[in-house]
């Protein structure tokens, strides 16, 4: 029996993980890094043990470390969670022989599919379908659209599309780089690309008796930079066949490696219906909840009893209705997916299940990934389930960094998804759709901005000594005249509005919207009368934001200066850090040389995800401060391409 259970990760789901032992009798060891010394999930367990440092290389990658941390803080068994060391032999070795029992499949499976290269001759010789590689020295036009894939690793790491076969190379050279980077093995392969394909995978779950489950499909084709932001489970739209055939698949993977535990067998699904296997997770998924949802089990539960050696059931139970998952990342999906950086001030999302990494007031910050939280609707039809998690998202009060939660909101209602349309180029695809600014007239906006100015002078109003003695008096005039004024900007996307307002014996009345009144005003709470329809708006300022939450969804505007800082402009031809990260590569070009738009010039990793940063404009390089390393801060200069010759 499993009496004290060290936590090898941090975040969602090591608070996943904990919440389950407490619910076993299980005492929970938790690490952090110092980053993460005030995290949820080292509050939340039992015991925390530090592991000096910052980065990911420095701490929840050090197995030595974390095991030396079970054995100081008196563990019997190691959880490794999922990413960081979940998938590593070595340290599922290091836990056994340091008579620790490990949560996860024997290190010998784990050798196996660890490789996708070798996975798949594996594969291969125990019957399951899979796509041909191919030779780059002899690729031809005819095999495009191909995929570069890293051999390690995962996450949409070292993995580029192929589009022109000039571009091979370049794109060789590129993706082995960054899998070098990432997984410290540059080992690469290519293999086609399929268009219009979907994204399927199989729960299994195996004992060491010999019993083997497949726990149903899971649809995970929505994906950023092959990354999933919505999955779901059973895979819609499937025949029964192929059903079949996925998880006869499925279970002789698990077969033919001696699998234990939880793992999940993924595929490539063609618009002609053909299943190809495209890799084993040789861990729990991050979206193993839909899993759970509709099957009725608590996975993590069924990993901990598999470790201790009870045997598994003949057959699992019946699944029952559909669930539906959505990653709340902090990032910007109109920005390249820019990730972002901040306190996270509130995140509450009423009537949803929802597992956060972070809580209240913690700080969001580059060294990890930008997940915040996963968020998971279940119902008895799939119709019922988006539209439930739909609901939720808009309605979510989400304070803080920028958020994918729009474009969330968007996607589960675009016609496409809603009539299980997808494959995994959606995202791509519909993406100007999904990330498109609302016009300028648009209503909600305008009414958002308005109940953001009407608490905004309340809150003034209540400040004893704050206001002049024309404002205390509500800028009251004896005669007629010109509005008075305030701008805003929206976030994300940066659209400026001014409103334009009277203040009267009547009170607060907007200039530019003659039907709307303001029935009742406080620092927190605005109601509207809207051409005879009562509307609520709840209002939450930090600093110069103002977060307005609606029934009808969300909005977040930076209150603007009346006279804006002269300083905060850069000089033309200035390339400024988009976002804080390492530089961990720099183009091979020198001040002097001539570049062309778009030019990459180096590249910065952030949360986990490589980011390329492109010359402004045509021009000379004229001033370089990139070096491979170096730490840099939002809006740190790193070059300057002077227009012209």
């Amino acid at each position: 029996m499993i009496r004290s259970l060290l936590v090898a990760n941090r975040a969602e789901i090591a608070r996943r993980i904990v919440r389950t032992c407490r619910d076993l009798g299980i005492a929970t060891v938790a690490v952090h890094s110092d980053a993460d010394a005030g995290a949820p999930h080292a509050r939340e367990a039992d015991t925390a043990v530090r592991l000096p440092g910052d980065a990911p290389a420095d701490t929840y990658l050090r197995g030595d470390l974390l095991v030396k941390a079970a054995l100081a803080a008196g563990a019997d068994a190691v959880h490794p969670g999922y990413g960081f060391l979940s998938e590593h032999a070595d340290f599922a070795r290091a836990v056994r022989d340091a008579g620790l029992t490990w949560v996860g499949p024997p290190p010998e499976a784990m050798e196996a599919m660890a490789s996708k290269t070798r996975a798949k001759e594996i594969m291969r010789k125990a019957g399951v379908p899979l796509l041909d590689a191919i030779d780059p020295a002899e690729a031809t036009a005819d095999d495009l659209p191909l995929l570069v894939k890293a051999a390690a690793g995962g996450g949409g790491r070292g993995m580029r599309v192929v589009r022109e076969l000039d571009a091979l190379p370049a794109e060789l050279d590129s993706a082995r780089a960054e899998a070098a980077s990432a997984f410290g093995d540059g080992e690469i392969f290519v293999e086609p690309y399929m268009e219009g394909a979907r994204h399927v995978e199989v729960q299994v779950f195996a004992d060491t008796h010999g019993t083997v489950w497949t726990l149903g499909t899971r649809d995970c084709s929505l994906q950023r930079r092959h990354q999933k932001v919505i999955e779901e489970a059973p895979a819609p739209g499937l025949d029964e066949e192929l059903r079949r055939t996925l998880a006869e698949s499925a279970a002789n993977a698990a077969r033919a490696i001696g699998y234990e535990g939880a793992g999940t067998v993924e595929f490539l699904v063609s618009s002609a219906g053909r299943a190809y296997f495209l890799e084993m997770n040789t861990r729990l998924q991050v979206e193993h909840p839909v899993t759970e949802e509709i099957y009725g089990l608590d996975l993590v539960a069924l990993q901990l009893r598999i470790a201790e050696g009870e045997r598994l059931d003949a057959e699992p139970s019946a699944p029952r209705g559909h669930a539906v998952e959505a990653r709340l990342y902090a990032e910007d999906p109109a920005r390249d997916w820019r990730p972002q950086t901040g306190i996270m001030h509130r995140l509450e999302i009423p009537g949803l299940r929802v597992d956060s990494g972070p809580a209240d007031g913690d700080a969001i910050g580059v060294h990890y990934d930008p997940m915040l939280a996963k968020v998971i609707a279940v119902a008895p039809t799939r119709a019922e389930a988006v539209r439930r998690l739909a609901h939720g998202l808009e309605r979510a009060r989400i304070h803080g960094p920028v958020t994918n939660r729009e474009l969330l909101v968007r996607a589960l209602r675009h016609p496409e998804f809603e009539a299980a349309r997808m494959d995994t180029g959606f995202l791509e695809r519909h993406l100007a759709e999904l990330t498109a600014a609302a016009p300028d007239d648009d209503e909600a906006a305008s009414l958002a901005e308005l109940a953001a100015l009407a608490a905004a002078l309340a809150d003034a109003a209540r400040r004893p000594g704050t206001a002049t003695v024309a404002g205390r008096l509500g800028g009251w005039r004896n005669v007629p005249s010109q509005p008075q004024s305030r701008s805003y900007r929206a976030e994300p996307g940066g659209t400026e509005h001014e409103v334009r307002y009277r203040l009267t014996r009547e009170g607060l009345h907007a200039a530019d919207m003659p039907d709307v009144g303001v029935l009742g005003a406080a620092a927190e709470l605005v109601v509207l009368d809207v051409a005879g329809v009562r509307r609520t708006f709840e209002v939450t300022a930090h600093g110069d934001r103002r977060y307005v939450d609606t029934p009808q969804g969300g909005f977040v505007f930076t209150a603007l200066p009346r006279f804006p800082d002269p300083t905060a402009r850069a000089e033309p031809g200035s390339l400024l850090a988009p976002m804080p990260g390492t530089v961990v590569r720099v183009a091979e070009v020198a001040v002097g040389d001539r570049v062309e738009a778009g030019q990459p010039l180096l590249w910065l990793e952030a949360m986990k995800m490589e980011h390329r940063v492109t010359a402004p404009a045509a021009g000379v390089l004229t001033a370089l401060h990139a070096t491979t390393g170096r730490q840099v801060e939002v809006g740190a200069l790193l070059a300057v391409v002077a227009a012209g010759e």
